[in-house]
């Protein structure tokens, strides 16, 4: 044997015997969305707890173009866990819509916060009405986003043709600068409230915040069961100072199906037992717990989710049991 061979072997017993055998490493990518909104910080956080909290895991954040392309990276593999809201949830699970009769690999893992649909225009247009879209310059989310999914719902749903108007498809925060610029004239935001990217907009420009009426709130929610009908809270932005009639919509971290039982049960572990870190990063935060995990839940828990809220006593419906 020659020497170098036995200096390795002796090297290698040496770190199995002293327990010095670096660990496996389990690396896992969260699908977010822009940089723009609320999912990329607090899938930022989710991944600090994870990579802090978990042993052998490193989790990192990744910009994607949210919500249908998060379930379609899940499904595949390539992010294992995403961002998602509600209705993009259904959708992928049971093969509507734009994942055309293709249903995706994926169960709920935890609630995150609700989003708000935010129709935003600058005062001086003079459009108060979802309606007055048609014919005009906008933006309805980028492509594939869980924004653009949920415009295109309203419109569907309020009988406004996909083909009314020009669509610059933008992310948050092109779609501020677009506005700010005058190359569009109303942007859409499904996201937390507030966000930056429409604070920003706020303080060199007055905005304004498309309010629904009742009927059309009515169709909205009878259209899909992800919606409900909700306001966005007086003085979120500079010069909203009333509450805005609107639609909501729950966000969820969703995780490819054929995740390791035991590993998600260390993941949900981590982040209800440290949600503290994750509300420090955004209020909206305080809306992920074990509880309404089974409160709002769209499709079905993972496994490991179910584990770890059994271990808590929380009763599991079975419309959430895969």
């Amino acid at each position: 044997m020659k020497r170098t061979h036995i200096i390795l072997s002796i090297l290698f017993l040496t770190l199995v015997f002293t327990g010095a055998v670096v660990a496996k490493t389990t690396f896992i990518s969260i699908g977010t969305g822009g940089t723009g909104g609320v999912y990329y910080p607090y899938g930022g956080g989710v991944a600090e707890i994870w990579s802090k909290h978990v042993k052998g895991v490193r989790a990192v954040a990744e910009v994607t173009g949210a919500s249908v392309e998060n379930v379609k990276l899940a499904h595949k593999g390539e992010t294992v866990i995403g961002e998602v809201m509600a209705d993009s949830v259904i959708a992928g699970y049971e093969g509507l819509s734009k994942f055309k009769g293709k249903k995706h690999n994926i169960l709920s893992m935890a609630i995150m916060y609700p989003n708000v649909l935010q129709v935003v225009t600058l005062k001086k247009s003079g459009i108060t009405n979802i309606e007055q879209v048609k014919g005009r310059n906008i933006s309805t989310g980028s492509p594939g986003s869980g924004t653009n999914f949920m415009t295109e719902a309203v419109f569907n749903a309020l009988g406004i043709p996909l083909d009314s108007y020009k669509d610059s498809r933008l992310s948050f925060t092109e779609s501020a600068n677009a506005l700010r610029d005058g190359t569009i004239e109303v942007g859409f935001w499904c996201v937390g409230p507030p966000t930056s990217s429409i604070m920003d907009l706020s303080t060199t420009h007055d905005i304004s915040i498309i309010e629904f009426t009742p009927e059309q709130a009515k169709k909205i929610v009878a259209y899909n069961k992800a919606y409900t009908s909700v306001d966005l809270f007086a003085g979120a932005y500079r010069g909203i100072d009333k509450a805005v009639p609107t639609i909501g919509v729950m966000n969820v971290i969703i995780a490819q199906k054929s995740l390791d039982t035991d590993l998600v049960y260390n993941l949900v572990k981590a982040l209800y037992e440290h949600n503290d870190y994750l509300v420090k990063i955004h209020p909206l935060a305080a809306f992920t717990t074990p509880e309404n995990a089974v409160k709002y839940a769209p499709i079905p828990l993972h496994p490991g989710t179910i584990k770890y809220l059994k271990e808590k006593n929380i009763a599991i419906p079975a419309r959430l049991i895969p």
